[in-house]
C-alpha cells in the first residue's frame, strides 16, 4: 500500500440541508482511498476519481489548516460527518492522526459531529468526543455481520465486528451516543434472518440507540468488476447469480428484502432500538443582559 501526500483545495462539502440518513450538513474527508479493502465498497466507482483505491492512500496534509479556515464562527451550524467515502480511523490514521486533529478543531469551534467507522481506534479520541458532546457527538459503527469469520472475507483489513462492539460499549459507558449502520447487507451472503437477528441483538447488548438498515447494495463500473472478482475467489459461482438477477443495475436489493424489513421492524422495536439517528438542533447561547 502506497501513501502519497496531497493538498486539498477545500475540505468541507456543504449540502443544502442535512441528509435524511445521517443528518449530515457538512461532509469531511481527510483521506482518499481506504486500507480496509471491503469487497463491496462503492468508493471504487469511477465517479469518485480515485484511480488506485486499493493500492494508494492520499493524505491531505493541509486538511487541518483548511478546516480551521473553513469552520468560522459565521459558518452555519450543522452536523459534520466523516466516514462515508473512507474510514476516518483506517490504519494510516495511527501515523497521521488527521482525524484526531480535526476533532480538536471541531471541539474548539463548537460544532456537532457524526462519525461512521468500522474501527475500534475511535476510542482513542474519547476525550475529544466528550468535548464535542457538549454540542453533540454521534458514532455509528458499520456492522454487516457479527460473524468475525465472515467479516474477514468481506471486510478483510477492517477491525473485526467483535472489536467494534467492544468499542461501542466503551463509548456508551462514557456517555457518547452510538448506533449501527447495517449496510450494505450483501445478497445471498448476509441477507438472512439469522444474520439480521444477530446484528440487532449484538447492537442492543452493546448499547446502541439506533440501527440504520439497507437490505442490499449498490454496484457500478469498476466497483462491480472488483466485487465479482472477489466473489469468484471467496464464494465460487455466486457472481453468476448476481449477473443473472441484476445485470448492470446500480441498485441491488436483497432478493428477500421485502421479508427482512418487517422482521427488522419487529426486532428493533422489541429491543428498544430506533431506526433513525437523533436530531440536531442548534441553540445559540443566551445573550447576557446589559446592566445599564
Amino acid at each position: 500500500m502506497k501513501i502519497r501526500e496531497i493538498e486539498a483545495k477545500t475540505l468541507l462539502s456543504k449540502a443544502k440541508e442535512p441528509d435524511p440518513w445521517f443528518g449530515i450538513l457538512y461532509t469531511m474527508n481527510l483521506y482518499r482511498g481506504c486500507t480496509h479493502r471491503c469487497i463491496y465498497c462503492d468508493s471504487r466507482s469511477e465517479c469518485y476519481q480515485i484511480e488506485d483505491f486499493d493500492g494508494e492512500i492520499l493524505v491531505k496534509t493541509n486538511a487541518i489548516e483548511r478546516l480551521k479556515q473553513e469552520l468560522t464562527p459565521r459558518r452555519q451550524r450543522g452536523r459534520i460527518g466523516t466516514g462515508s467515502m473512507n474510514d476516518p480511523y483506517q490504519a494510516v490514521e495511527r501515523k497521521f492522526q488527521l482525524t484526531r486533529q480535526a476533532l480538536a478543531v471541531i471541539a474548539e469551534r463548537g460544532f456537532p459531529v457524526h462519525i461512521i467507522t468500522k474501527s475500534d481506534l475511535v476510542t482513542r479520541d474519547l476525550d475529544l468526543l466528550q468535548e464535542i458532546n457538549r454540542e453533540q457527538a454521534l458514532v455509528s459503527f458499520t456492522l454487516t455481520t457479527v460473524d468475525d469469520e465472515l467479516a474477514r472475507k468481506v471486510e478483510p483489513f477492517a477491525p473485526l465486528p467483535s472489536a467494534r462492539l467492544r468499542a461501542m460499549r466503551s463509548l456508551r459507558s462514557a456517555g457518547i451516543r452510538c448506533g449501527v449502520t447495517m449496510m450494505p447487507i450483501l445478497p445471498w451472503i448476509e441477507d438472512n434472518p439469522d444474520n439480521i437477528n444477530a446484528i440487532l441483538h449484538a447492537a442492543a447488548d452493546a448499547g446502541a440507540e439506533y440501527v440504520l438498515p439497507a437490505f442490499g447494495m449498490s454496484m457500478r463500473d469498476r466497483q462491480r468488476d472488483y466485487y465479482y472478482a472477489r466473489l469468484d475467489e471467496l464464494f465460487p459461482g455466486l457472481s453468476r447469480q448476481y449477473r443473472q438477477r441484476y445485470g448492470n443495475q446500480y441498485q441491488v436489493p436483497a432478493p428477500n428484502a421485502a421479508e427482512l424489513y418487517p422482521l427488522f421492524t419487529r426486532l428493533r422495536t422489541a429491543l428498544g432500538l430506533a431506526d433513525h439517528i437523533p436530531q440536531y438542533q442548534y441553540h445559540p447561547p443566551a445573550q447576557q443582559p446589559a446592566l445599564f
